[in-house]
Formats: structure tokens, C-alpha cells, sequence
């Protein structure tokens, strides 16, 4: 199997080799690059198995890099990791919308970049922990091909969107807690508020339209897909 290509973006050359290094160290193949502009040229010829993304971009900034790249019927499939000063709860929940798949707050410690790292690739890769199609409600999850379908139409979802309705999906009833949903999506050492979480369920259940009111909220604890 040929390595994972990760695309790093960041304007401080300093960040950049940092990362680069961390990222060579264990083997994948790294792409580098300062702006935003440059980010969206190399992703659309080199399509990377993941982006390392800073938001604070001269030209134009991470968020609307990240916006374009989950616009793009080719890309929107990258996963993407924030990685910026920007740390405020604002700044995170508006990452989540527009597609991120995870946000790291600098200064960074390199081994938890790593491991955040390994473990989206792993999910893309392997194509999740359960390969197993779910068929409910007119739902199809395919988590090996990291498609859905609604009654025959095919729904994009970001990938963390598509975990977590793999997740709730395949339990009907069960009830999950935004702490739980966290780590069965990014695991135990992701840092990330109530609101964002929540913010993920309003976007999912808005691509699902009629069919979100399956994901049901229980007031105090998390959520559960209606059984």
C-alpha cells in the first residue's frame, strides 16, 4: 500500500517544517505549502488522503479554503485538520461547519498531531470500524465506500457527519452523550465543546431533511437515532 499523502498549509515556515517533520517521522508522504491559493492548486492535482490546514492564510484564509475544498465533488471527501492560534469556541464551531474533521489549537503538542492524524487516516483508509452496510428507514451506510443514500439518493456528508450517523444509525435506541459521540469519532483526547458537537447534529439533520427528525435529542444526556 503506497503512504498517505498529507498536504500541510501554513505561512510560518517554521510551523511547516515542524510539521513536515512530525509527519515524515511516521511515514507518510508530505506536500507543503504557504498560501491558500497554492493549497487549492496542489490538492486539485495531487488529491491528498488529508489537509493540515491553517486558518490565518495570506490571500485567501482557511475557512474559505476549507469551504471550497468541501464544495468540490472530488475533494470534499479530504479530510481536513485545523491547526491555528484561532482558539476561541467561535472559531472552532465555525471550523466544524464548514467541514473540518478536526481542530488543534497552536502551540501543538506534535504527538497528539500525530495521533490525530493517524486516526482519520486509519477511518478513511480502513474504511471505518465496521464495514458492514446499515439499511434502516430508508437510510443506506455503506462505511466501506463512505456513501448514503435516502430512499436511492446519494446525501453528502462530511466525514465526521458520516461517523456520526454511522454511529447513532447502527444502534437504534441506544443513547449517546456528546462525550461519547467524541470518542467514538476522534477518540478520548479530542478537545471540543458541547455547542460543537451540537453543531454537527443541526448540519447533519439538515442534509437528511425530513428524515433528520430520526435523530433524536434526549434532553440533558445526547442524542439516539429513533428506533
Amino acid at each position: 500500500m503506497s503512504k498517505p499523502t498529507i498536504l500541510v498549509v501554513d505561512d510560518e515556515e517554521d510551523i511547516r517544517e515542524l510539521v513536515e517533520l512530525n509527519l515524515v517521522r511516521e511515514g507518510y508522504k508530505v506536500l507543503t505549502c504557504e498560501t491558500g491559493e497554492q493549497a487549492l492548486a496542489v490538492a486539485r492535482v495531487k488529491t491528498p488522503d488529508l489537509i493540515v490546514l491553517d486558518l490565518m492564510l495570506p490571500g485567501i484564509d482557511g475557512l474559505e479554503v476549507c469551504k471550497r475544498l468541501k464544495a468540490d465533488p472530488v475533494l470534499r471527501r479530504v479530510s481536513v485538520v485545523m491547526l491555528t492560534a484561532k482558539g476561541e469556541e467561535s472559531d472552532i464551531v465555525t471550523g466544524l461547519e464548514l467541514g473540518a474533521d478536526d481542530y488543534i489549537t497552536k502551540p501543538f503538542s506534535g504527538k497528539v498531531l500525530v495521533a490525530r492524524v493517524r486516526r482519520l487516516l486509519r477511518k478513511v483508509l480502513d474504511g471505518g470500524d465496521e464495514k458492514s452496510l446499515v439499511k434502516v428507514h430508508g437510510l443506506v451506510i455503506d462505511p466501506a465506500r463512505y456513501e448514503v443514500t435516502l430512499n436511492g439518493r446519494p446525501i453528502s456528508l462530511t466525514l465526521t457527519e458520516f461517523n456520526i450517523l454511522h454511529t447513532l444509525a447502527r444502534r437504534p435506541g441506544l443513547v449517546f452523550t456528546r462525550y461519547q459521540i467524541v470518542d467514538v469519532i476522534h477518540g478520548d483526547d479530542y478537545l471540543v465543546t458541547d455547542r460543537a458537537v451540537d453543531v454537527q447534529i443541526v448540519a447533519l439533520r439538515r442534509k437528511l431533511g425530513p428524515s433528520g427528525k430520526l435523530i433524536e435529542t434526549v434532553r440533558g444526556v445526547g442524542y439516539r437515532f429513533k428506533d
